[in-house]
């Protein structure tokens, strides 16, 4: 993308001579405005100045009316839906970006920022469809074919996500993102083994990411192959301590392994991490039932129920939605 900038006149402030006082440019701009309102120059430059100061909404003023008096003018139209996210105005940037798209339909550059914008407001379909749009553009650049995949997911088109992530495995091969990608569609599909071998190939390619590591882990519990997988959880949680699911599938394990207090103990800090979470008091529950304590199994199997109706988002699908012209 080129440099969003304009070359500034420096009008009045060099006049006077030596020693007087030299005019600040923002005052020549909005004294130019007074005689000519639509003034792109000056309503550029003094959107730019303002952005810069982070006075966005100020800067947001200027730059529609610029956008406005030069309708084909990518940087205004870029340069303002840029001012509009910083004010929390996440689909009249999108709208703005639209434009701007339209004026240069391949800056894969913005396709990037659009595209996650659009699945922060869950407009998934707009999300996937500029996403593959860029990948198209730009077929040698890994981030966006996980932007793609992520973009498929969100709509749940899983057998569109895997056919871009088996591209992405194939052309990155020592990706661990990518290996990895492969791997989660694989055994959505029900190819574990074939799973198995690419989270290895990711584990293999970065020892620090920790995605891999746990998937493998929970495939090996669906396997009741149990006292395999505590080692892979463990490692997933070392490198990210916070991951609460891999603290809960952990904790599965060692409870299939009767190992009580060690799945106490591992739920009741993931409880530290994540109070509203539903899912560690309900394998309480089903530990304190085993161990006999009916009362505190029922305490906690009623904590469960109360967190899940006031935070059903946590265990539901997001839904998409259309984005508004």
């Amino acid at each position: 993308m080129r440099l969003l900038c304009l070359l500034i006149l420096w009008q009045g402030f060099l006049q006077g001579g030596a020693g007087r006082r030299q005019e600040p440019p923002e005052e020549t701009w909005k004294r130019e405005l007074e005689s000519d309102p639509g003034n792109f120059p000056a309503l550029f430059n003094l959107g730019y100045f303002l952005f810069k100061q982070e006075k966005f909404t100020e800067a947001a003023e200027f730059l529609e009316r610029a956008a406005e008096a030069r309708p084909g003018d990518f940087n205004a139209r870029y340069l303002l839906g840029t001012a509009l996210i910083q004010t929390g105005k996440s689909d009249e940037a999108l709208r703005s970006w639209r434009e701007a798209i339209r004026i240069q339909p391949e800056n894969v550059r913005l396709m990037q920022v659009m595209a996650v914008e659009y699945s922060k407001g869950r407009y998934f379909s707009e999300a996937a469809a500029l996403a593959k749009k860029a990948l198209t553009l730009k077929e040698d650049d890994p981030n966006l074919y996980f932007l793609a995949i992520k973009a498929y997911q969100d709509t749940g088109d899983y057998a569109e996500a895997g056919a871009v992530a088996k591209r992405a495995a194939e052309r990155f091969p020592d990706s661990a993102r990518a290996q990895f990608e492969y791997g989660f569609h694989l055994q959505k599909d029900g190819k574990v083994p074939e799973a198995l071998q690419h989270l290895q190939a990711a584990m293999k390619a970065d020892p620090l990411y920790e995605e891999p590591f746990f998937f493998y882990g929970n495939l090996l519990v669906d396997q009741d192959k149990n006292e395999e997988a505590i080692a892979y959880l463990r490692k997933a949680i070392e490198d990210r301590t916070d991951y609460v699911t891999a603290r809960v599938v952990l904790a599965r394990a060692l409870m299939n392994l009767q190992r009580w207090d060690e799945a106490i103990s591992e739920l009741e800090q993931t409880i530290k991490l994540d109070a509203r979470h539903p899912q560690p008091h309900l394998l309480l529950s089903q530990i304190y039932f085993r161990l006999g304590d009916e009362a505190r199994a029922k305490q906690e199997k009623e904590i469960s129920f109360a967190l899940r109706r006031e935070n059903p988002a946590i265990l539901e699908a997001v839904q998409g939605r259309a984005f508004g012209k």
